[in-house]
Parts: C-alpha cells; structure tokens; sequence
C-alpha cells in the first residue's frame, strides 16, 4: 500500500512541476510566490523530519530513474560500467556543492523575479538528470552525485525524526559507492568527509567546509533584497563574505574546544535550519496571508522543531574529538 502512495506522490509531483514549468512562463508573477513561498519553504522541515519524504517524490529523482529504467539497451547489465566509481564521485559532489552555492545566490538578481529564466534553468537540470540517468546506474549519476540539493540532504537528514525508506530503493541497487543517504543517514556525512572524520582536519575536507560555511551562506542570501542583474557580482561577494565568517566561527570553536565533528556537524544543520526559517518566515506569512498565519508563530515552530531534532541527535554522536578516538 505504501509503495502505490509514494507512486501516485511521484507522479502527481511530475504533473504539479510541469504545470508550474508553463505557470513560469504564462503567469510568472503567481507561479513564482507559489514556488519560493509555499513549496520550498517546506523542503527543509521535511528533510529534518526525514530526507526520504522529499527523496521519494522529488521529480528530478524521478526523471532520472525513469531514463535509467529505460534505456537498459545502452548497457548490457548494471555492472561496474555504468556506476560512478569512487575516482569520479568526489569530483560528483563538488559539482553538487557548486551548483547550491551558484544557483541559490542567484534568485535574487534573476530567479526570484523572472520566471521564464527559472523554467529555462529547471528544464536544463531535469533534462541532465534524465541523462545522467541513462548513462549512469539507477541514482548514482545524479541523485547521489552531483544534485544541488544533495549538500543539504546530507546535513539535515542526519538523525531523522521519522525512520522512512526510500520506496525507490526496494530493493537496493548498490549503485553508489559511499554516502548513500538512502542507506544509512547518520554514515552519508563521516563516509564523504573520510578518514579526517576523527580529528578537525574534517573541516579542510570539501563536504566539511562547505558544512561549516552553511549558517553563513543562509544569512549571506537573506540579507540581500532582490534586484537587477547587474548586481550578481554583489550577491556572490556578500555570500562569500558570510560564508568566511561562519567557516572562520566554526574553525575557532572545534580548535578551541576541541569539539567532535559529529558534534559541530548536529549543531551547524540545526543553526542553519534556524536562519533559514527565521529568515523565511515573513515570506511564507505573506503567502499565507489569508489565513492569518503570524511570523512568530512560523519562528517559534521551527525552533521548537530543531531544538527536538538537536536533543535526539546530540546524543548519538561523540562530544569531543578525544572522545571520538577513545
């Protein structure tokens, strides 16, 4: 029963994108309060309480795993040719990181405002998932690789409130080689940060400094006010420049505390989802402004929401860095 909800899920978000595609484009001005008030705004709570809801409906995932399935004629079988192996996966996920750190940035000098724009930048990246999803094995090319959303995935998907699977997965493929947040939440992070795991070196691996430069990015994109294009070189400046702080912080605060990175990893998610929506909450209150949603409200929940994931995360991971070596 399950398996037939989450298909009907994904098929309904597969219709949902293409009216939103041509909303885009015919009626830009609605569709877009739809898309950054309403729909990505619940994105992030959803990860938290478990990354499966969205990674079960996400229609990119989807794309790419319908290319896959149909295009066994390209390979014979789902051996070792068509898996992204371990020397292609860590240059796969800086491109993922890459793509979050462009294309986020980026809605306040066009994507918040031109719709045509979006549409053109989504139908680019679903057209990519479709091939990576014929060329590589089931979500290792796109999904588990280089999805912008992945990076975040990774960082509040740690400790789920809710224990789901990904009904896509049944049964599991093995198509990726290390970090599958589908098969073990709590490993994806230590597996793509790797030996450096143990020690603060954590923070000079890619996945590690972008982790730590995450508060900084939310806060960097959130106090900018949206404008023309021209101002591009100041949104990427005033990020980057919030992004070195945040890194800065958490480089002080592992080295003088000698803090575990399971610890600063569970505190760095729960920082940045709080930014997020403290941020986001007059957004999404506007959009729901019939129903007289107020922000406070919206702030206290998120907080209410995070604090509960921190105290049943903290716990499961090593304080201090001697702890993790004992």
């Amino acid at each position: 029963m399950a398996m037939r909800l989450w298909g009907v899920a994904r098929w309904a978000g597969l219709v949902v994108t293409g009216f939103l595609l041509a909303g885009l484009v015919w009626s830009p001005e609605l569709s877009l309060d739809v898309l950054w008030n309403i729909l990505i705004p619940l994105v992030p709570a959803s990860l938290l309480i478990s990354p499966a809801i969205w990674r079960n409906v996400c229609p990119l995932a989807t794309l790419n795993i319908l290319s896959n399935r149909s295009s066994g004629n390209i390979f014979s079988d789902r051996s070792s040719g068509r898996r992204l192996g371990l020397t292609l996966l860590p240059g796969a996920e800086l491109i993922g990181i890459a793509l979050l750190l462009v294309l986020v940035p980026a809605r306040r000098f066009l994507f918040n405002e031109d719709g045509l724009a979006l549409a053109i930048t989504v139908a680019t990246v679903a057209l990519l998932a479709l091939v990576l999803g014929a060329v590589f094995q089931f979500k290792a090319g796109f999904c588990n690789a280089i999805c912008p959303v992945l990076p975040v995935e990774r960082l509040y998907g740690q400790h789920p409130l809710l224990q789901l699977s990904d009904s896509r997965c049944v049964p599991c493929q093995r198509c990726t080689m290390r970090g599958c947040l589908d098969l073990g939440p709590a490993q994806s992070i230590p597996a793509v940060v790797g030996r450096s795991w143990g020690s603060s070196r954590w923070l000079l691996s890619p996945y590690g400094a972008f982790a730590a430069a995450f508060p900084g990015f939310v806060v960097g994109y959130s106090t900018l006010n949206d404008g023309p294009l021209a101002m591009a070189g100041d949104v990427y400046m005033n990020v980057a420049l919030w992004m070195a702080v945040s890194y800065l912080g958490v480089v002080l605060v592992t080295v003088v505390l000698r803090a575990s990175a399971g610890l600063m990893i569970n505190l760095l998610a729960a920082v940045a989802f709080g930014l997020y929506y403290w941020f986001a909450a007059e957004a999404i209150t506007n959009a729901f402004d019939i129903a007289g949603i107020p922000t406070l409200m919206i702030r206290v929940t998120a907080g209410l929401l995070v604090l509960y994931w921190l105290a049943r995360a903290v716990p499961r991971t090593p304080i201090s860095q001697s702890a993790m070596s004992a």
